[in-house]
């Protein structure tokens, strides 16, 4: 489990990017920060493996303050998901994923193995492995980074607009897979995106921010979806436009579904 407890963090020149912020991660949820640029979500991201400090207030994970661990092997236990991959270019496919379990003290050999599994596990052509990242396309690229992410089987994963460099249909199918891999594995993940579409689809948890990381609304989507808490929800998740439709799903007209066919909920039978 991961606490946010009064957090607050100031940079260098007085700018004040997330203000006495409070929030508790579920074990083996994904949850979603969501906002528009600028919002302070991935300041607090960076927060849980230490690569931003709060000014203020404390992270914990499970119930130890991550200030009195040491940071390098902090991050080495939480797997960590960029937009662009941030794979090492002279490196292969097999060695960017095998990097985490190599710097942890892991014999060359095992760590190969264990980066095989894990293109296994992402959906990853064996045959990619010798390939290096910019022989790879977008998606491809992006495997790569989530199964170095997993490379020491982290309890938490951190990931920071993972999808957002690639065209929509790759997008939407590296969102299946997020859901897939989550279901099988179970992580506790936090997620950072702008994109409220996406935060619909891959959320258990779903936190809503605007400017200082102020939380508007946190719930699941269904709560959000069917009862945004103010104009400013509305409007941010469209629905002040009508753009989220509900409708009862043909295969069971107890069940409510979206366009995107995710269920919202069950009606009394």
């Amino acid at each position: 489990m991961i606490e946010f407890q009064h957090v607050s963090k100031v940079y260098p020149g007085g700018t004040l990017a997330v203000e006495d912020f409070s929030l508790t991660v579920p074990t083996g949820t994904l949850t979603v920060l969501v906002g528009s640029s600028g919002c302070g979500k991935t300041t607090l991201l960076r927060m849980v493996n230490r690569m931003a400090e709060p000014t203020s207030g404390e992270v914990q994970i499970d119930g130890q303050n991550i200030s009195e661990r040491d940071p390098v092997e902090l991050r080495r236990s939480i797997g960590y998901v960029m937009q662009s991959g941030g794979l090492l270019p002279h490196k292969s496919v097999v060695d960017n994923i095998a990097t985490v379990p190599r710097l942890c003290g892991v014999g060359k050999a095992e760590a190969q193995d264990r980066a095989h599994e894990l293109m296994a596990v992402v959906g990853l052509d064996p045959e990619l492995c010798e390939r290096y990242p910019q022989q790879l396309s977008g998606g491809q690229q992006q495997r790569v980074g989530v199964a170095r992410a997993l490379g020491m089987d982290p309890n938490i994963l951190l990931m920071d607009e993972p999808f957002g460099a690639v065209d929509p249909v790759v997008r939407r199918e590296l969102q299946r897979e997020l859901l897939d891999l989550q279901a099988r594995l179970n992580k506790t993940v936090v997620f950072v995106t702008h994109d409220v579409d996406e935060a619909f689809l891959v959320a258990d948890q779903m936190v809503i921010l605007r400017e200082g990381a102020e939380i508007v609304q946190q719930g699941t989507p269904e709560d959000i979806l069917t009862a945004p808490a103010d104009e400013f929800v509305a409007s941010f998740i469209g629905a002040a436009q009508g753009n989220r439709v509900l409708h009862r799903s043909d295969k069971d007209p107890r069940v409510v579904i979206d366009s995107d066919g995710r269920i919202h909920g069950r009606l009394e039978a």
